[in-house]
Parts: C-alpha cells; structure tokens; sequence
C-alpha cells in the first residue's frame, strides 16, 4: 500500500490518459493501453539510444577493461578505481543500459494498481465499452483465464527477441543466459497479472525488437580508436619543427652550407 502511495501521481496520469483515449479519441480500452505504450516509449526513445551507445561502448573497450579486471584481481578495490577512471577518460557510462528499464518498472507497477481497481473506479463511467481486446481476454481478468495463456506465449517469444536483440551488445556469456532464461523465470509471477498489463508488456516487447532492428541499421558501431605501437608514426605534434631546438642544435653541427663553384669555360676547376 506504501508503494501504491508512492505511485499515486503516475497512477492519476496514466488514469487521464487512458481515458481520454477511450473517452475522446475513441479508442477501446485494450487498444488504449496499446497507445499508451507507444506514448511511453516514445517519450524514453533518448534513454534508449543512449543505452545503445553505452552498451556499444562497452563492448568495444570489454579488452582493455578485461586487462585491467587481470591487473588489479588481487585487489578489488584498486580495480574498481581504475575502472572508474577508464569510464571516465573514455565518457562510458556504465549505468545508461539500465535506465530505459529502470524508468518503466514503476509505470508497470503504477499500470497494475490502475487496472487492480479499473472495474471499480473507471469503468463505471463509461458502461457502453467493452473490456475484451479481440474478443479473447478481459484486461481485468488474470492472464491464466481464457485467452490469456495465448498471450502469455507470445510474451515469451517477443521476450526473448528483444532481450536476445540486446544480449548480442553483451561481452559476458553468463550475463547473455541470465537475461535470456529471465523471460521464462517470470511467467509464474505473471500469472496473475491483469490481462491489460501483459498488453502493455508485450507492446513494449514489440517496441523494443523493432527498435532493436532499425537502430542496427542506423546506428553505426563506433570505431575503436587506434592501437599504438612502436612501429606506429609518430604524430605531426611529435615531430620536431625547424624552429626547436634540436633541429638548431643539427644544424649548428652540421655547419655552414659548401658553395660550389661553377667551372670556367676552357679552364681547369679549382681545388
């Protein structure tokens, strides 16, 4: 309940919304929660290019970050520091994959206290809608009744594009099973939950592997900046000019330029 408290303000908008998409655009209140997911994403398209390049980034110094990992194992904290300090220099923030995420979670969860109450509070005012979406579920009911295993399975399918969409940017197989067998961990969670937000969740789903396919077109990979090496040119700051000092000092040695003198015509040259 103190969650729910929390939550009231996004609660109130996402109750406004979806009523005017039912009440004044027209739309039924399945399909209502449809655009109010694409609403959503759209509003958090900015996070999710960001965490595209945060996680293109990461992969494309996982090398030089695993060196470091090897070179400060014996001492973690050492490790963490220089770790930070490579973030920094190279403007990678570790944090930016989670935000489109983190940003949801607590409109899904203000999603789930709307519909909780949604037969009580909403629908009453509008008695000539319909809560059936393709005449299969009731957004009210539990996904297990009905129709609702159906949509259940396409969650799980959509999941799994999108998080294996996103597992490809990962360095870590271990981080690439989690979030792979996450989506088949939750459906046991997820039972319950009112059709109307596995609606919104398998929107979002949808969302994401579409955005997934068209930033991979878009979005070119970041090329990683040149390795040094001994054989490597130097660059053209490191190049002494005529007017520092060791090219002064050469030419000191080296002395004043020889003049050659032109031969006479029918002469012998000097010596």
């Amino acid at each position: 309940m103190i969650l729910g408290g929390i939550l009231s303000p996004i609660e109130n908008v996402l109750t406004d919304v979806l009523t005017w998409l039912h009440g004044t655009v027209g739309l039924p209140w399945a399909w209502a929660i449809v655009a109010l997911t694409v609403m959503v994403r759209i509003l958090l398209v900015p996070l999710a290019i960001r965490q595209i390049h945060s996680m293109q980034s990461l992969q494309m110094h996982a090398p030089e970050m695993k060196a470091i990992q090897q070179r400060y194992k014996s001492d973690r904290q050492k490790q963490s520091e220089e770790l930070m300090k490579f973030y920094r220099e190279n403007k990678i923030n570790p944090y930016a994959s989670c935000l489109p995420i983190v940003f949801q979670i607590p409109i899904f969860i203000a999603l789930f206290y709307v519909l909780k109450d949604f037969e009580k509070e909403i629908f009453p005012q509008f008695q000539s809608s319909s809560l059936q979406w393709l005449n299969l579920v009731d957004i009210t009911e539990p996904t297990k009744d009905g129709w609702g295993p159906v949509l259940l399975v396409v969650y799980v399918i959509s999941q799994l594009t999108s998080t294996w969409l996103m597992s490809t940017q990962m360095q870590s197989t271990a981080q690439r099973v989690m979030i792979m067998v996450l989506p088949v961990v939750f459906i046991p969670f997820i039972l319950n939950f009112p059709s109307g937000l596995m609606i919104y969740w398998l929107t979002t789903n949808l969302w994401t592997t579409g955005q997934g396919i068209v930033t991979r077109r878009l979005m070119p990979r970041p090329t990683a900046p040149p390795k040094r090496s001994s054989r490597t040119p130097p660059k053209e700051e490191d190049v002494p000019s005529v007017g520092d000092e060791p090219a002064t000092t050469a030419a000191t040695a080296s002395g004043p330029p020889r003049r050659v003198r032109k031969k006479k015509k029918g002469g012998r040259p000097r010596r």
